[in-house]
C-alpha cells in the first residue's frame, strides 16, 4: 500500500511548481461566472478557497466564508471530459486533388487538480469506449496526470454512493489527496504520482491526521440522501417502456441537452464537413451533441424520435439500463450535475423511482 503523507496547506504551491518542473501543464478549479469550472492554474493561491456550492434540483450557487479549504465542494458545470473528449475538434482535412490528411495532435502533457472519485469512474467508462478506437481521445488521455481529492462536501444533489463511485476516491488517479484543515495527506496510485511525491519530501500522516481522514470520508457519505433505486435497472425499465411516467416527464422537459452537456458520461457526437468557400479543401469536424436533439435521431428524412418523451426515454433506458451491455455497468456515477442544471429541475433519481416503483 501507498505511503501517506502530509503536505502542510501553506507548501501547497510546492505540488503545482513540482509537476510543471516534470513538463506538465496545470488545470485547475477555480471561480468563474458564479460557478467551479477547470482551467489553466499555476498559483495555489487562485483556487476557491473559502467556496462552497449550494445546489439543488434546478439550482447551483456559490457561497463564501472564511474557511481556509480550496476544495470544500462538490462539482461544478464541467468534469474530465472536455479534456479528453473535445467538444468540438477537427478529424481531418481534405485538399482537392490531394489526399485525407489526418488532424495533427499538439496536446501537452496536462495535470488535473481537484478531480473527483465520480468523475474517474465516468474517465473508466469512457476509456473503455474511446481508448482502443479513437487516437485523438488516446493521445489526450496517454498524457493526463491526474490529482484527485477526496470529496468532502458532497452537495444536495450527489448519489455517488449509491452507484458506487465516490465520494472517496479507489483508483484511477495518480494521486489522491484528502483535505483536512491544516493540509492534505497524500498518496500516490501510480508509478509516475510516486516519483512525484518522492520528490517533494513530505513527512508521514500521522495517525490523528488521518483518523480525521477516515471521519470526514465517512460523513460524507452519511450526508447523501438521494439516491436510484439499484444499479442495474435494465430490465426493470425495458419492462415498462410505455409506462404512463414518460408522459408526465415529457410535460417537463425541454429537450434542452442541459444533462447531457455537463454528464461526464454521456459521448453522443455528430460530425460534418465544412467547405472552403474556393471549394478546394473541406475540414471534417466531431462536436458534441445530445439524445435530446431532433437532428439525432434523424434518418433519410425521418426523425425517429420526434417527441420529448422518447428521447428522455431514450437518455434514461440507455443511462441506466443498456449500458449494462455494452460496458459492464450503469452509464450514471452519481454526480447529480443533470439534476442541479435542469432548467427544469427534473431530478433522475426521483424519475427512476417513479418508473421502477410499479
Amino acid at each position: 500500500m501507498a505511503e501517506y503523507q502530509f503536505l502542510p496547506r501553506q507548501e501547497l504551491q510546492r505540488l503545482f511548481d513540482r509537476l510543471r518542473t516534470a513538463g506538465f501543464h496545470c488545470i485547475a478549479p477555480q471561480v468563474r461566472d458564479g460557478a467551479i469550472v477547470y482551467d489553466t492554474l499555476a498559483d495555489a493561491a487562485a483556487l476557491p478557497q473559502g467556496q462552497h456550492d449550494r445546489q439543488a434540483a434546478g439550482s447551483y450557487r456559490l457561497e463564501r466564508d472564511d474557511s481556509a479549504r480550496c476544495f470544500a465542494w462538490a462539482n461544478g458545470p464541467q468534469a474530465l471530459k472536455p479534456l479528453t473528449f473535445a467538444p468540438r475538434e477537427s478529424l481531418w482535412r481534405a485538399e482537392q486533388g490531394a489526399d485525407f490528411t489526418p488532424a495533427a495532435l499538439h496536446d501537452l502533457p496536462t495535470a488535473v487538480l481537484g478531480v473527483r472519485a465520480c468523475d474517474l469512474a465516468a474517465l473508466q467508462i469512457h476509456d473503455l469506449h474511446f481508448r482502443n478506437n479513437d487516437p485523438y481521445y488516446a493521445a489526450r488521455r496517454e498524457r493526463l496526470f491526474l490529482v484527485a481529492v477526496n470529496c468532502s462536501h458532497p452537495a444536495e444533489t450527489c448519489f455517488c454512493v449509491s452507484t458506487g463511485d465516490g465520494p472517496e476516491a479507489q483508483s484511477g488517479f495518480d494521486l489522491v489527496l484528502d483535505e483536512l484543515d491544516d493540509g492534505y495527506i497524500v498518496r500516490s496510485g501510480t508509478p509516475v504520482g510516486g516519483a512525484i511525491l518522492r520528490d517533494l519530501y513530505l513527512e508521514p500522516a500521522g495517525a490523528a491526521q488521518r483518523e480525521a481522514a477516515q471521519q470526514q470520508n465517512a460523513a460524507a457519505v452519511a450526508h447523501q440522501t438521494r439516491t436510484l433505486p439499484g444499479r442495474n435497472l435494465r430490465d426493470t425499465l425495458f419492462a415498462r417502456l410505455e409506462h404512463a411516467h414518460w408522459d408526465d416527464v415529457a410535460a417537463r422537459c425541454l429537450s434542452c441537452g442541459n444533462c447531457t452537456a455537463v454528464c461526464p458520461t454521456c459521448f453522443c457526437h455528430s460530425e460534418r464537413d465544412e467547405p472552403a468557400l474556393d471549394g478546394r479543401s473541406s475540414v471534417h469536424y466531431r462536436q458534441w451533441d445530445s439524445c435530446f436533439t431532433e437532428g439525432h435521431s434523424y434518418i433519410h428524412g425521418i426523425v425517429i424520435r420526434a417527441e420529448t418523451k422518447f428521447r428522455y426515454r431514450q437518455w434514461l433506458t440507455h443511462k441506466l439500463g443498456s449500458w449494462h451491455d455494452q460496458y459492464g455497468r450503469s452509464g450514471c456515477v452519481g454526480c447529480g450535475r443533470c439534476i442541479s442544471w435542469c432548467p427544469a429541475a427534473i431530478d433522475i433519481t426521483a424519475e427512476a423511482a417513479a418508473l421502477c416503483g410499479s
